[in-house]
């Protein structure tokens, strides 16, 4: 059941996430703005993912739950990092690193309202039904903003950064639980504006365990 809330907490940045819980730190995300090259989006929906098994928030849902390896090394990096990984084969999805080094975190960013570029994020994307739809969902938000697997690891802070985030204003959110997923299906980790036209459906993966009925 999705849960409203008041707005996001303090101003996003490479400290603030290093201190965070992966909660908190989706609270951060939400509402900045990815910058990459003339394309800005405005984060409306995000997923909190915790580390492994012997961390401080085990989440088998998580890339990191096995431990370190050559995929999933940034999460276990410096905070503020971009990880880059690949759908399907097919999607470059973006997730922003949280929590002390050593100790893996991460917020998957699943959608956004381009704000800026948008002649490139059409010529990117092709035909769609509309503008809310350029970035709606993460492998779209990662299309239009012209991510590749060559991005993982880009500090999102560093002044010379290709990509960065940026603050933005406070926003609304609600929270429910995250999508698609078949372990730790239930907990409330996704926050998104309920305001946005750009925040993508919920969908719950066939394999999770079915939620038991009321009475």
């Amino acid at each position: 059941m999705p849960v409203p809330s008041k707005s996001r907490s303090p101003r996003v940045s490479a400290q603030a996430l290093a201190t965070a819980t992966p909660l908190a730190a989706a609270r951060l995300v939400l509402g900045a703005v990815l910058v990459a090259g003339d394309v800005r989006v405005r984060i409306v929906e995000v997923e909190a993912y915790g580390g492994d098994r012997a961390g401080p928030w085990p989440d088998p849902a998580a890339h990191s739950y096995p431990g370190p390896t050559l995929r999933n090394a940034v999460m276990f990096g410096p905070a503020g990092m971009l990880y880059v990984y690949l759908s399907h084969g097919l999607h470059h999805c973006m997730n922003v690193t949280c929590a002390p080094d050593g100790t893996a975190g991460a917020v998957l960013v699943r959608a956004g309202e381009v704000v800026s570029g948008e002649d490139v994020a059409w010529a990117r994307r092709g035909p769609v039904r509309g503008r809310h739809h350029l970035a709606r969902g993460p492998g779209n938000l990662g299309k239009t903003l012209g991510i590749t697997l060559g991005d993982n690891g880009t500090d999102l802070f560093g002044p010379a950064s290709s990509i960065t985030l940026e603050p933005g204003p406070a926003v609304p959110f609600v929270s429910g639980p995250r999508v698609g997923i078949s372990r730790a299906a239930d907990r409330p980790w996704r926050l998104w504006d309920p305001t946005s036209p750009a925040v993508s459906a919920y969908r719950r993966s066939p394999r999770a365990p079915s939620i038991p009925s009321a009475g």
